[in-house]
């Protein structure tokens, strides 16, 4: 029998990184326009080849994007050599090799993955699906045959498992059932792709000319900004091109904590107020902050305990006794809280005694009390924005030391409701913004002058404190 060539093109230097990558975990891309779906589909049709009777599954979101984005340019390109079963969305090739082509875009759809078995996993644009979505389907990845078992994730910045993929490829940041040895991540921009950026420049002429956070994620791959980012204003860095503005070098700026938002803890006066601030979930993370307010209402979010709620028998952390006897201990010993007599608002939900005893109830008996938080959410989110705002001089309204991680680790990850555009993606992990909106709300703001002079580089009174 005749051998068949099958034309797949030249691949780029990332798109061949791509392709000889031999980890399990292999994350592609990370910005538009950089050939991202012509990677997975030469590389479903090497193993195919090379590996009689293998299985492959590749997923997009939607059945129309898998379509178009894969079975047709597969079938096109393997006409006359494989065939397609359409009722099953299977490619079969002559050894006995099939891709299979799937999709995902709701809890119902990622369960018709459980059980099943694949050897090699594509998920095309896996930032679009939900974590526990990749999770389900990754899951299929296994077998008792000598297949390698490999899933491949395409990805852009911005979608509901940017957090998740960011964690994994990019901060590197690692759970303990997770080996990081099995994970790599290949950066490929549209400056990679030559061919697209020759035979369509206006593409990229349309990515430079994105808004400010559309065109660092999509062009620049950056993972700290994304489409959708309902907090487009917070800084865990001090913001370059603002800080080349007003001639300012970053460590100049981090250290007069202007245009960041994340700075170095420091010894809170006395005399400033204190409080905490509360978000309680059952069977999911609780948030607890406490917040610092100088006399020109500026608040710090200077302390945070976070982690799940539920009952001990059920595998999660914390009960409710042993959450509020926590915040009892900690301002009772903790340095910059001891000797502070210390008030909270509290997400309302923490009243109900549906369950039996209250939340509430329960902080109390801990000498740990709370009054009822402004529950408006919108008006709470633009409390935060007002706050996040700088003026001309660097300044913001509210800022976080660098020890409360979780607010710091969810900030960047809040989105907008695809329902409700001016509310933020309740299906995210807000519990942290939560309980940062009821502190903002609990001491509002009104909408800030904008300074018109930037102060001076050097404050002849400020040099030496």
């Amino acid at each position: 029998m005749a051998h068949r060539v099958i034309d797949l093109g030249t691949p780029n230097a990332k798109q061949d990184l791509f392709l000889k990558a031999k980890q399990k975990h292999v994350a592609f891309g990370g910005a538009r326009g950089g050939g991202k779906s012509w990677a997975i589909r030469a590389k479903a049709i090497i193993l195919c080849c090379k590996y009689p009777g293998i299985k492959c599954l590749i997923v997009r979101r939607t059945y129309k994007e898998v379509v178009a984005n894969h079975i047709e340019p597969l079938m096109a390109l393997l006409v006359g050599f494989c065939r397609y079963n359409k009722s099953e969305n299977r490619i079969m090739f002559p050894n006995g090799s099939q891709i299979i082509c799937g999709y995902c875009d709701n809890d119902s759809d990622a369960m018709n993955y459980r059980g099943l078995e694949y050897d090699v996993i594509f998920i095309d644009e896996a930032t679009l699906l939900k974590e526990a979505w990749i999770k389900q389907i990754a899951g299929s990845c296994r077998g008792v045959n000598g297949y390698p078992k490999r899933v491949y994730y395409t990805t852009n910045p911005g979608g509901p498992a940017h957090g998740y993929i960011k964690r994994v490829f990019i901060d590197r940041k690692f759970e303990q059932d997770e080996r990081p040895e099995e994970y790599i991540f290949i950066q490929s921009l549209i400056t990679d792709n030559k061919i697209l950026m020759e035979m369509d420049p206006d593409y990229v002429h349309m990515l430079e000319s994105l808004p400010r956070v559309l065109k660092e994620a999509w062009l620049n791959g950056r993972w700290d900004v994304f489409e959708g980012a309902y907090f487009e204003e917070f800084r865990i860095t001090p913001d370059p091109q603002l800080c080349a503005e007003h001639h300012l070098t970053i460590e100049e700026a981090a250290r007069e904590h202007r245009f960041t938002h994340v700075i170095k803890p420091f010894d809170v006066p006395r005399s400033w107020n204190v409080f905490r601030s509360y978000d309680w979930g059952y069977g999911k993370p609780f948030s607890c902050s406490w917040y610092a307010i100088d006399f020109d209402g500026c608040m710090y979010q200077i302390l945070q305990l976070y982690g799940c709620t539920g009952t001990p028998n059920e595998g999660l952390k914390w009960s409710n006794d042993e959450q509020f006897k926590e915040i009892h201990r900690i301002e009772t010993e903790h340095p910059m809280l001891a000797g502070r007599k210390i008030f909270g608002v509290a997400d309302p939900s923490i009243w109900d005694g549906s369950r039996g005893v209250s939340a509430a109830d329960t902080a109390e008996k801990y000498g740990v009390y709370f009054t009822p938080g402004v529950n408006d959410r919108v008006p709470g989110w633009m409390q935060i924005r007002e706050r996040l705002k700088f003026d001309q001089n660097g300044k913001a309204m509210l800022y976080f030391f660098d020890t409360c991680k979780d607010t710091i680790r969810t900030i960047p990850l809040m989105m907008f409701d695809k329902h409700r555009i001016e509310d933020l993606d309740t299906d995210l992990e807000d519990h942290a913004c939560d309980d940062l909106r009821y502190a903002a709300m609990s001491r509002p703001i009104t909408p800030r002058d904008i300074v018109t002079k930037a102060t001076p580089r050097y404050d002849p009174l400020n040099m030496f404190t």
